[in-house]
């Protein structure tokens, strides 16, 4: 009789490998559903066997009573283990895998030190490319109908990056402007359908065997956006939308669209130069003022979430690069496959549970966070928008910086609340999810550049929410008067924040530092016994 451990391990293995070769047996060994069925046997059955070789030992061989001290432990141990194996797997396979990966990691910024070492294996530096492969070729000239010689005088050959669904590389046209190539991985439309069904399998079960392990809400938002990443003319779309909505701001540059000779696997954008906004060593070599570029991006995302509700999802340093120009620092967006609409009451609700943070209003807190879906676990749910403690929550996240003792906090109940964080997860709207990651990623860049600690990102968000909350409230408003009255209201409420703006600033000046520094020697010499 196999202990409970085997049994587990063993059955949903043998039931899987036996249809996937059932299926692969019928099959052509060249045709993609047979390619598909290898990677969801390989992807899945490894994930699954090591998941829950991972999971059931330690609460079978040590058995503690639910809710005791051990107990708790030993199932924070047992979490870190799922999500480190989980991680490992995904950067074995390409693809999809990949992009669920990237999911996953982006809403566990702020994790034990286990799991980000896991996380750190996919951020370390690409190795050198090969070589463009025939297939890219045939994918380049399928939908323009044209030869590449007939298109480019020049096309290396070395691609600039790749990633998980595509590759660029920098080519110059016939009329000598040059351009950077995006060309879609030729594999990974078709294993996409395949992929996605093996991992909805993969957290189905273990969803269902590990009720606080659940990661379906990865597996819906992956079914939406993929297909909407895969399609490059939905992406060609987006840029478009998004440089028309910011060109009051000269300082961001997005990539014109060579619609031509655009088709939904191949997209043709003008080449843009620049480092990396994460690489301080390039903005010091060029001058570059990091809290500028720290601040133009916070403007540039809070009116995206808050005012605007257009908001680029994918944030990393790769897709945001920062430049050098007469006027300060330019910012370059890249890679505009993945946006997300937000509806004008989901930016007031969302802004006003922003406001109560930042003015400690923990009843503010609760509502609003109720109003977003997460119930009774707002706090949680505060904690994980600005990676702060609840006690540094409840007593003003703009009053005091982020110590070493709350980044350890913070890291240890990661692992010890991760099925509350999976219960949040599941319960958000769609579009908090990508909020979530966005600002994950947004708050990573601000920890590469050690700007962490500067106010400038909350007084712009201050003043996009003040925008966002009256926004919707003049759309309801049925008089002039009334609409006088918002307008009144609003410049009230900016003048204060700009009030508190110029206090931050007395408090951080030599004349402040001066100030408190002779207040607090005249209560020493005041104080009894002196």
């Amino acid at each position: 009789m196999p202990s409970p451990a085997k049994f587990y391990n063993r059955v949903p293995c043998i039931f899987i490998c036996t249809s996937t070769r059932r299926n692969r047996s019928r099959a052509n060994p060249n045709k993609t559903l047979t390619r598909g069925c290898q990677r969801f046997e390989s992807g899945t059955v490894t994930n699954y066997r090591r998941i829950m070789r991972a999971s059931i030992a330690p609460l079978l061989l040590n058995g503690p009573v639910t809710g005791t001290l051990q107990y708790n432990e030993n199932m924070a141990r047992t979490h870190r283990t799922r999500f480190i194996t989980l991680t490992e797997d995904l950067i074995i396979h390409d693809g999809e895998y990949e992009e669920i990966w990237k999911q996953l990691n982006s809403h566990f910024d702020h994790s034990p030190d286990e799991l980000l070492a896991a996380v750190y294996m996919l951020q370390l530096p690409e190795q050198p490319q090969p070589p463009i492969q025939q297939e890219y070729y045939y994918h380049m000239i399928e939908g323009i109908m044209l030869e590449v010689e007939d298109v480019f005088t020049e096309f290396s050959e070395n691609p600039l990056g790749t990633a998980s669904l595509a590759q660029v590389h920098r080519a110059r046209l016939k009329d000598g402007r040059e351009v950077a190539v995006k060309v879609q991985h030729p594999a990974v439309k078709s294993h996409s359908v395949v992929d996605m069904k093996g991992m909805e399998f993969l957290m189905t079960m273990v969803s269902t065997l590990f009720p606080d392990f659940d990661f379906m809400w990865l597996v819906k938002e992956m079914k939406i956006n993929l297909p909407l990443e895969l399609d490059f003319s939905h992406e060609a779309e987006n840029a478009e939308k998004v440089a028309k909505l910011f060109e009051k701001y000269p300082w961001l540059k997005v990539p014109s669209i060579h619609w031509d000779l655009t088709t939904n696997r191949l997209l043709i954008m003008e080449y843009c130069d620049g480092g990396q906004v994460n690489d301080r060593n390039y903005m010091m070599k060029n001058k570059i003022n990091m809290e500028e570029v720290s601040e133009k991006i916070s403007t540039l995302y809070s009116e995206m979430i808050f005012v605007n509700g257009f908001v680029h999802c994918d944030p990393h340093p790769g897709n945001l690069l920062v430049k050098n120009s007469e006027k300060g620092a330019d910012i370059i967006l890249l890679d505009h496959g993945l946006y997300i609409d937000l509806p004008i009451g989901f930016r007031a609700r969302y802004s006003q549970f922003w406001q109560s943070i930042i003015n400690s209003d923990l009843e503010g807190i609760r509502k609003h966070g109720e109003d977003l879906g997460v119930g009774q676990l707002y706090g949680l749910f505060a904690c994980m928008v600005t990676a702060r403690s609840w006690n540094s929550i409840s007593k003003g996240i703009a009053k005091k910086e982020r110590s070493s003792n709350e980044e350890n906090e913070i890291k240890s109940d990661a692992a010890k609340y991760l099925p509350e964080i999976a219960a949040v997860l599941n319960r958000v709207p769609r579009e908090m999810l990508l909020i979530l990651k966005t600002n994950d990623l947004l708050r990573g860049i601000e920890y590469s550049l050690n700007i962490q600690d500067s106010m400038k990102s909350f007084i712009t968000m201050s003043r996009c929410c003040v925008r966002a909350v009256f926004n919707e409230r003049r759309q309801f408003a049925n008089s002039s008067l009334l609409r006088y009255y918002l307008n009144i209201s609003e410049s009230w409420a900016q003048f204060r924040i700009t009030l508190y703006q110029v206090y931050l600033w007395y408090l951080r000046s030599n004349l402040g530092n001066y100030f408190n520094k002779s207040l607090m020697e005249e209560d020493k010499m005041t104080a009894p016994g002196l």
